[in-house]
């Protein structure tokens, strides 16, 4: 059973009458000890944080996140270091939604049983597989399940009925619809046409419906929320993390971020 953890955020935020701000950062970049202190930064000013296990090949990734996984693993970050920032943000905000972000590889080569365990332990919320879809999760829906975790599930513009019907059945928590057909940090496709698919999929489904992929200022991310039930926002955050900045000025920088993209989703509800 989940740990309703997800659910209540949304709950608060719709009390608010305002979308859930949805943030990602890639764990360990551009170091463990430094990305810590950016995920804690993200966390005072977001519904939800998506904290991104470090990948070799992150193919649903554009360059920008592509980036961030590589200072991760050149600085040495371990599933372990991104379970132990896990819990650290965990402790610091007990309210806070966390979805672990990322690829199949980590989780089926720890044993999902292991990896699950140790997720719930650390108090994650709900787990993202971009590469395991739903025709493929009786090899790790049940596990996942009783130790607590969503599975997030995505959709994209060229989901069928069929699949979407799908991806609601099997998935929970809520579900992430990919605006565009392309990687992460692309431009934002046309408003009009993802609000138009947004809403067919809420009309299928009592789970919440986050928007993600291309939004990238505080105007779209405001436009987005609009409709959605929370605002993915990725590429953008990772941006502001740059080699020539120090760890004050990168914190400084998301906050600013973050806060602007939070106000605008409110200001878009009132």
């Amino acid at each position: 059973m989940s740990n309703q953890r997800l659910a209540n955020v949304f709950q608060r935020c719709k009390a608010e009458g305002r979308a859930a701000l949805v943030g990602y950062l890639t764990a360990g970049d551009p170091d463990p000890e430094t990305s810590l202190k950016l995920m804690l930064a993200m966390a005072e000013r977001c519904d939800i944080l998506e904290i991104g296990m470090p990948f070799s090949d992150p193919m649903a990734d554009g360059p920008v996140i592509q980036a961030a996984s590589e200072r991760a693993l050149e600085a040495g970050t371990r599933i372990t270091d991104v379970f132990e920032i896990t819990q650290a943000v965990r402790q610091a905000f007990p309210e806070l939604g966390i979805v672990l972000m990322g690829y199949a590889n980590i989780p089926y080569t720890m044993g999902f049983e292991t990896f699950a365990e140790q997720a719930n332990n650390v108090g994650a919320d709900g787990l993202l597989v971009v590469d395991v879809p739903p025709e493929e999760g009786h090899i790790c829906d049940d596990i996942l399940a009783t130790h607590g975790l969503d599975r997030i599930l995505l959709l994209s513009p060229t989901s069928t009925d069929e699949r979407i019907k799908l991806a609601c059945d099997n998935g929970s928590g809520f579900i992430y619809y990919v605006s565009l057909t392309g990687i992460t940090g692309a431009d934002m496709g046309d408003v009009s046409e993802i609000q138009a698919k947004t809403a067919h999929i809420q009309s299928m489904t009592d789970m919440p419906v986050c928007v993600g992929f291309g939004v990238k200022t505080p105007d779209q991310a405001a436009a987005v929320g609009a409709f959605a039930d929370g605002v993915v926002v990725g590429s953008h955050f990772v941006s502001q993390i740059t080699s020539n900045s120090g760890e004050q000025a990168i914190c400084a920088a998301l906050s600013a971020s973050a806060s602007a993209m939070k106000e605008a989703i409110h200001g878009a509800a009132t």
